[in-house]
């Protein structure tokens, strides 16, 4: 300490030498040891933000698929929307209305959206159900899958006419659509698309319900049911649009 305060009062011409040779030698190892110090410092820092990249990104990626499915259906909704010659209005589906009670959804507008009971209730794949009732902020949706749906059909050329119900939820053939009153003279091949035919008012004309995978149960009388595989699966729904009537001015 003696040493430092005299170099502090010495001349400039005489200090800076001194200075630089203490620091060529006898400080050379402590300036080289603070160097890699600050060089692990900042490595550790890299090191930090890299992991914290790489787990943002791992994150990300878990939700890709999710979220690009979800974005597809929503484009869907959108494109929907445009061809649709009728009002609606875009919901989410929150859960199911009661939890032991898969045949029944929530979705997200209600009574201040302008939706009202027995509205049409579909998605970009085809007819998800129908609504039942209605609170200010929320509805009750009745699928396809219960057993009080029903719907006015037709193939999709007009060729055949009949009522949609639910076929079951139990036995080798649950969760099918069944198309029922179609006359006994008429044969439906397997494949042809069923849709709404419009006729009731409840449903417009054209919404797919389903596609024709073979005879149901044996006929009776003048009458002939098929089953169908439904369009829309309501498990897999997010995202819905409610038929609210004509657009304003349309």
């Amino acid at each position: 300490m003696l040493l430092s305060f005299a170099a502090m009062g010495l001349p400039d011409r005489i200090r800076d030498p001194v200075a630089r040779v203490l620091r060529q030698t006898v400080l050379a190892p402590l300036l080289t040891l603070q160097t890699q110090s600050e060089l692990l410092s900042a490595s550790l820092s890299r090191y930090h933000a890299v992991v914290t990249e790489r787990d943002s990104a791992a994150l990300a990626a878990t939700f890709l698929p999710e979220l690009r499915n979800e974005n597809a259906r929503l484009r869907s909704l959108l494109g929907l929307g445009a061809r649709l010659g009728t009002g609606y209005v875009a919901a989410e589906v929150l859960h199911q209305s009661v939890p032991t009670d898969p045949l029944t959804l929530v979705i997200s507008a209600g009574r201040k959206q302008g939706v009202r009971p027995l509205a049409g209730v579909i998605s970009p794949e085809g007819l998800v159900g129908v609504v039942s009732a209605v609170d200010e902020q929320t509805s009750i949706v009745v699928t396809w899958a219960h057993p009080e749906f029903r719907a006015s059909a037709m193939a999709n050329d007009g060729s055949v006419y009949g009522i949609v119900a639910a076929h079951g939820t139990e036995g080798p053939r649950s969760w099918m659509l069944e198309l029922r009153g179609v006359p006994y003279r008429q044969l439906v091949p397997d494949g042809t698309v069923i849709v709404t035919s419009g006729m009731g008012g409840v449903f417009p004309r054209g919404i797919p319900l389903g596609s024709v995978v073979g005879a149901g149960r044996e006929a009776e009388g003048w009458e002939r049911t098929y089953l169908l595989r439904p369009a829309a699966a309501p498990a897999s729904v997010s995202h819905v649009m409610i038929l609210i009537g004509p657009r304003p001015g349309g």
